[in-house]
């Protein structure tokens, strides 16, 4: 039973890491207490610097999946150093966020065509970019899990382009798994996470306010922990899961069913004397 995961020695490439708050970091802490092996994959050799004493002794590899020849040289790289691959985890999300001439942030609609572009390549058109570089790698039952957010349907204004590029992406897992498909059993899921306490959220304009409003609609009155985020994820890439393809699990604490709880509509609507 130590090993009910069945995770034990297999390699999981992870993406993602920044610091020690990543959702990509807590999935690698994560494999480790199940006994796999991950790999991580930074987007910068400052960044594999950074993180060197952190993550060792894993391997640390560098890949900017802006850039498609450093995912072939990763794909190469990859070939020299593992004979099979068992797992990837997609936890890679970039919006440049720009405010305009008076200081504030731009409203949607004013999205600049670069940077909305720029997010759908970083944040989604790379999980197809490392798919199909590894497609050759994976063993034959590989699970890939991207991160996701919990609902890209709530139009939260400070998130702005985010929200598409994440509705690309969860679409992107479902295509994936089908012409997939056509090769083998290699699966794609992602985790629909709730707000989370990241240093890449802490970028997002009004994200502290967000977060506490999130927090106080969970069912248990307390915010979705990382960990908890990557716990699902590691399920996700066990054989425990063999039969979940090409879906979206939802991980928020009960916030999305909990908007009307009679605490928040009384604060929501409490008349100031």
């Amino acid at each position: 039973m130590s090993d009910y995961l069945k995770l034990e020695n297999k390699t999981v490439l992870v993406f993602g890491v920044a610091n020690k708050k990543s959702v990509a970091f807590h999935v690698g802490r994560a494999l480790e207490e199940a006994g796999a092996i991950p790999v991580y994959i930074v987007r910068s050799e400052k960044r594999r610097d950074e993180l060197a004493k952190r993550l060792a002794p894993r391997d640390i590899l560098v890949c900017d999946v802006e850039n498609q020849s450093e995912i072939d040289q990763l794909r190469e790289e990859l070939t020299e150093r593992y004979p099979k691959i068992d797992g990837l985890v997609h936890s890679i999300a970039f919006a440049n966020y720009r405010a305009g001439d008076d200081g504030e942030w731009l409203p949607f609609h004013e999205t600049h065509r670069a940077d909305f572009l720029q997010a759908i390549d970083i944040s989604c058109f790379s999980l197809v970019a490392l798919a199909n570089a590894c497609r050759e790698l994976f063993s034959e039952h590989a699970s890939v899990v991207a991160i996701s957010i919990s609902d890209t349907h709530m139009a939260a204004s400070n998130y702005g382009f985010m929200a598409p590029a994440k509705a690309a992406l969860d679409s992107t897992v479902v295509f994936l798994a089908k012409s997939f498909a056509e090769l083998g059993e290699v699966r794609f899921n992602s985790v629909k996470a709730g707000p989370l306490k990241t240093s890449a959220s802490a970028g997002i304009p009004g994200y502290l306010e967000s977060y506490l409003y999130a927090e106080s609609c969970t069912l248990r009155k307390r915010g979705l922990g990382t960990r908890e985020v990557a716990d699902l994820a590691l399920f996700l890439l066990s054989e425990r899961s063999s039969g979940i393809n090409a879906q979206g699990l939802v991980a928020d604490a009960g916030m999305g069913v909990n908007y009307f709880d009679s605490d928040v509509v009384k604060r929501a609507t409490r008349v100031e004397s």
